[in-house]
This record gives structure tokens, C-alpha cells and sequence, in this order.
């Protein structure tokens, strides 16, 4: 893999890459404060040993896509910036590391947008929903925190990345949201983009996160919209299905047709 990753940076213009084969949740890797840009894509659901975890880590988990979150913030320099992808659950799970890694992200960091990607986007090697998560570092660990980092996190629901969401992953026609998520970013104002009913690019305020127990699901802060649907009355459906059977007939010649289903939408017709 490392050779891999070596090949593709040299194809894409970096003539000397730099890569490290390390495990950067153990006790043997240790390089706060080092970086001002951190993309990653860490390993999903995973765990590791209670003792090989490095000390200087506070969250009380073994599941490796939270220790992954606070390692990246602690390897951020102040005002660095991290994009980061990880499973929805860390978006919303209840237990005490889930809440606290949370915190971490809108207390010590800016977190200034939540992009949810659908389940599909990692097929064939995983079918688990995944969310994008981008923030500045603001505090240390041992920094007091005066006020929260976060003002507003920028929501937005992707439907699509280009490709189809099945095992194939073939090509589509356009490009799916991709592009319209980077403009919205770029252009995001928490003062205009206050409408929850769309999900493609909405704002909310720290408090109320706060107040939802750090909850940072899409789906806890959308408003959904139901579409009001008025259906036809039961006689007037039945008297289609009748004209459907036999078509137009006068009424006392229908009454004496003895095709089983006519009969029976009759009888229906006279309980109704």
C-alpha cells in the first residue's frame, strides 16, 4: 500500500513523497501540533488494544474512527485545517466517547461543515454511510477554552458523487453534487442559509447543538416537508375498476354478470 501511495503522488507531480508507515494511535507515534492540512480517510469500525494506545489520547474508547478524530485534531497546528471522512455513527452514537469526541470538534475546532455521504460510495469493499467532516484547530488540549470554537456548522446531505451507488460504481451522466457542495462551501453565509427544509447547504448554531447533547445528525436540525397527497374516494376507484372489467353497462345488466371479480367489487361497492 505504501508503494502504491509512493506511484500515485509521483504521478500526480510529487517528485519526492514523503510517506510514513506508522501506527499514529499507538504509544510510538507522537507528532502534535506538526501539521497545518490533514486529508484522511482512517480505517472504519475498527478497535484496537487498551494498551497500545497512546496516553496522550483522553477519549476512553477502544473504536479506532474516534481515537483517529482526536488524533487529527492533535496533530493539527492552531488554525490548520482538517477534511476527514468517517461513519455516521460518529455523528450521532450515544455512548460517552461518542458525545465527548464530539465536543472535542465543536468546542477545541471550528467545525465548519458535516457534508453525509450515501451508503453506496465506498462499494464494493463497504456499504457503511459516511460523513465528511471539515474543522480548524482552535485549542490545544491543555488550552482553556473561553468559548466554544464553533459558531455554526454548515450542514449539507450529498445524494450523489458521479457514480452509481451499487457495486459496479459506474459512471453517470453528470456530476452529482460534487460540485455544487464546493461552491456552496466557498459561498456558505450562515445569515442567508437559514432554510432547513432544503438539505443541500443549512446552518446551525452551536447552542442548539449543545442543547441536542452534541448531536450532529442532518436529520436531528432538518425540517422534513410532507407533500399533501388527496386520493380519490373508494366508490369512484371501485367504478373504474368495474368499467376496467366490462366498460360501460347499464346498471341492471351489470347486476346480472356473473364474472367472479365484478360480482366481488360489487359486493364491496354495496358494504362502501
Amino acid at each position: 500500500m505504501v508503494r502504491m501511495g509512493m506511484m500515485n503522488l509521483m504521478m500526480h507531480g510529487i517528485e519526492e513523497p514523503l510517506l510514513d508507515y506508522k501506527d499514529t494511535l499507538s504509544k510510538k507515534f507522537n507528532e502534535p501540533n506538526q501539521y497545518h492540512i490533514i486529508m484522511a480517510n482512517p480505517p472504519f469500525t475498527g478497535s484496537i488494544d487498551k494498551g497500545d494506545i497512546n496516553e496522550d489520547l483522553s477519549l476512553t474508547t477502544t473504536k479506532t474512527e474516534l481515537l483517529f478524530v482526536e488524533t487529527m485534531v492533535r496533530m493539527l497546528k492552531k488554525g490548520g485545517t482538517a477534511g476527514i471522512i468517517v461513519p455516521q455513527g460518529v455523528l450521532f452514537g450515544s455512548g460517552n466517547a461518542f458525545v465527548d469526541a464530539r465536543k472535542i470538534l465543536v468546542n477545541r475546532c471550528d467545525l465548519k461543515a458535516i457534508i453525509t455521504m450515501p451508503s453506496g460510495v465506498f462499494k464494493p469493499y463497504a456499504g457503511v454511510s459516511t460523513a465528511i467532516l471539515v474543522f480548524t484547530k482552535v485549542y490545544d488540549k491543555e488550552d482553556k477554552i473561553t468559548e466554544p470554537a464553533t459558531e455554526h456548522v454548515w450542514f449539507y446531505e450529498m445524494m450523489s458523487d458521479g457514480y452509481t451507488l451499487d457495486d459496479k460504481r459506474s459512471k453517470i451522466q453528470d456530476h452529482g453534487n460534487l460540485q455544487d457542495i464546493v461552491e456552496k462551501f466557498n459561498s456558505r453565509d450562515p445569515k442567508k442559509e437559514s432554510d432547513r427544509k432544503n438539505p443541500k447547504g443549512f446552518f446551525v448554531p452551536y447552542q442548539e447543538i449543545k442543547d441536542e447533547k452534541y448531536d450532529l445528525s442532518p436529520n436531528r436540525y432538518k425540517e422534513m416537508v410532507f407533500e399533501e397527497i388527496e386520493y380519490e374516494k373508494p366508490g369512484v376507484l371501485l367504478d373504474r375498476l368495474i368499467a376496467n372489467e366490462v366498460g360501460t353497462i347499464d346498471n341492471k345488466d351489470l347486476k346480472i354478470i356473473e364474472s367472479g371479480i365484478v360480482r366481488e367489487l360489487l359486493e364491496l361497492k354495496g358494504i362502501l
